[in-house]
Parts: C-alpha cells; structure tokens; sequence
C-alpha cells in the first residue's frame, strides 16, 4: 500500500484523529444541583435490539513474535481483547463491567470534563460475565475504535451485534489509548499519542500496527491453539471488521493484508495508506460517516473520494445528517447522560441508526441476507444519505 504524502498527512490529521463528542468542547459543564446529582449516577447503555441474551468474556493477549512500535522495550505487542457473543438464557452470569476503574478515570480526565471516572467505570452494559454461549456457528466481527480511545466506547455496538448472532471482538492496541487496562494492575497509556502529535510518526503506522493486531487477534480465536475455550462456536468463513475513526481506516488496511477479513466498514475515519490497484480484491466496504464538508463527496477528507475509487467489490457510501465524528460509538450516550454538548442528531437516533446500518451490513454479507435497506433511502431514516449511487 502506498503511504500519503506527509502534506496530505498533515492536512488529514485533525480529521481521523478527532476525538468524540463531548470532547474539548468550549461550553462549561452545567453546576447546578440537578445536573451534578445527573452525574453522579451511572449511565445505561441503550438495550440491545436482538433475540439473544449476550455473554461477554475479557481475552488478555501477548504477541511475542513482534516488537511493540511505540514501546520497544515492552514484551511484545500487547492487545486486551472483550469477547461479545449470543447466551445461551438470560441472567447467567454477573452483570459484565463496562471498563477498568483507571482506564475510565484517564479517559474522563482527557475527554469529558467534570465527569467522574468512578462513575464512567459504573455505566451499565446488557452482557453477562463469561456466560455461557447459545449454541451455533455465528459469524465474527472484529471491532476497532478511534484514535486515543479504548474498546469499551464501542460497547453498545458490539452488544447489539452479539445480541443478533455475531460473536465480536473489540480490541484494545497498546499504547494507544489514554489508558488500556491489564490484568495484572498495570494500564498502558498513550504513548502513540506523542509520537503522532510531535514526534513526526506518520499515522499509517497506525493502522498498518492494527493490521497486525487483527491478524494475530484471529490467529488465536481461530487457529489451531485457540485461546477462547469457545472458539467453536465461530464460522471462521464468515469475519468481517468495522472500526471507529483510525479503527475505520485500519479494517481496510487489515483487509488488504488478511485475506480472510470478508467485509468491512470504516466508520468516519480518514484513510491513512491507499488501496493497491486491486483494491479488496471484490470484497465489500463501506463507508459510513457524517454528512458534512469532511465526509461528503469532495470533501475536506479527499481520502473518502479515492478510497472510493479504488473499492472493486460491493460498495456503499452512507452520510448521516446531524452527526458528529462522535456519534458511531458511545459517545452520544455518555455524552447525553452526562449533559455534556451534543450534536444535533439525538441520542436514540445516534444509536439507532448506527446498529440498524452496521448490522444490516454484515447480515447481508456474513451471511447472506438481503437487506433492502442498503439499497436506498428509507423514510423510516431521513437523516441516512447514499452518495454515488
């Protein structure tokens, strides 16, 4: 793959790297009796929309055959991985923690002020701790999120996935969170962070890194040793990858480098290396991110329009009015509990409209199931728009 130029870099640089919504906002966090009250409790993830219950099951993981790019002399390349998958009934098993008490208080620290980061530990999830499975062959999705940021902001997504049949993986890629939680008490913070910012690293390290991440997230979930006691129950025919932001680009980036990623979506991200000139080799992409001058066609992130080009397979090209680069993972949801600004797409709507596409996506191409809904506009969604059609 062929890595931007250091110019086009530098212009695309605030775009993928944007954190979500609440982030660095201007407007002070409201100090009165009731919204301080708001804040001290914990927030509720949306429920998931499908028929299963949903275990979840916390996978620490240690590739030793690579160097870490960001800390050298670490022992490898270390990844914690949060299994969601269908149960077998509801109720079994202890209410699943939404994130490690200091990875949630660094991250409230960076992105949310005057939240409490014992109370963004607290947020509740729909899954249950290590439950055990329904039985099946369910499809994999692997799960990415943005730069900076850790694979709990994608909690809700991939609890409606499983709750629909998938199992999914959301992967968290050492020191590049501000803060990544291990089971031995250390949390990993964001050492990438300062390498991008000023240290002149190009962003294609990045996902070229979570390429090799994937790789060997699969290679121990499907291989011939593998690490999930469960691992059965995954079709390992049928893996697609969706990722947020720099999570977004790297599911492309990953797919051009395993070829048995099937499918994938890059969810507001800025592209960070380009397609070679086979593209997917006719696998199917799509691009879903906000209907503005950033993600527009020939907007301010001119890698969507070459992107774009350069897909061979099935391709959709999906803007949703109202949003915010925020609004394809958690954000909305704390963001609105904890009465921090919001862009003008609400909350339900965020949720909603996110789930609907992303699980329509790999329905129709995980397994096989015509989905209407990707062909056009639907009235049911008024804020969704197909570009290039």
């Amino acid at each position: 793959m062929t890595r931007l130029t250091r110019a086009a870099a530098a212009a695309l640089l605030a775009c993928s790297l944007a954190l979500p919504a609440g982030v660095a906002t201007a407007a002070a966090p409201d100090t009165s009796p009731v919204a301080a009250a708001q804040r001290a409790r914990a927030a509720v993830l949306p429920a998931p929309t499908g028929p299963h219950a949903v275990g979840s099951t916390v996978l620490p993981l240690v590739d030793r055959s690579r160097t870490d790019p960001w800390v050298p002399t670490a022992d490898g390349r270390e990844l914690m991985v949060t299994l969601h998958y269908p149960a077998a009934r509801p109720g079994d098993g202890r209410p699943a923690p939404y994130a490690p008490r200091e990875s949630a208080r660094l991250h409230a620290e960076q992105l949310w002020p005057g939240v409490s980061g014992d109370v963004l530990a607290r947020t509740r999830t729909h899954s249950a701790t290590d439950a055990r499975p329904a039985p099946g062959r369910r499809p994999l999705v692997l799960l990415s999120p943005g730069f900076s940021v850790s694979r709990w902001t994608l909690t809700h997504l991939a609890e409606d996935l499983a709750s629909r049949g998938y199992v999914v993986a959301s992967v968290d890629h050492a020191y590049e969170s501000y803060g990544m939680g291990l089971p031995d008490g250390r949390t990993l913070t964001c050492v990438a962070c300062t390498a991008l910012d000023g240290g002149g690293v190009h962003p294609g390290v990045v996902t070229a890194t979570r390429a090799a991440d994937m790789r060997y997230v699969l290679d121990r979930l499907t291989g011939p040793k593998p690490v999930w006691r469960y691992s059965g129950l995954i079709d390992k025919s049928r893996i697609g990858m969706a990722g947020h932001s720099i999570g977004g680009a790297s599911a492309a980036t990953a797919m051009v480098s395993d070829r048995r990623i099937d499918a994938g979506i890059n969810m507001d991200g800025a592209f960070w290396e380009d397609l070679p000139a086979e593209g997917l080799n006719g696998r199917p992409f799509m691009l879903l991110g906000t209907h503005d001058t950033t993600h527009l066609p020939g907007g301010t992130d001119t890698t969507w329009d070459r992107t774009w080009q350069a897909l061979d397979g099935w391709k959709r090209w999906v803007t949703v009015a109202g949003s915010d680069h925020g609004t394809f993972c958690d954000a909305p949801v704390l963001a609105g509990h904890f009465g921090l600004p919001q862009p003008e797409l609400p909350v339900d709507r965020a949720v909603a409209v996110t789930r609907t596409y992303v699980a329509a996506f790999f329905d129709q191409h995980l397994r096989g199931r015509d989905r209407p809904i990707l062909d056009g506009p639907t009235p049911a969604n008024p804020e969704v728009h197909f570009q290039h059609r």
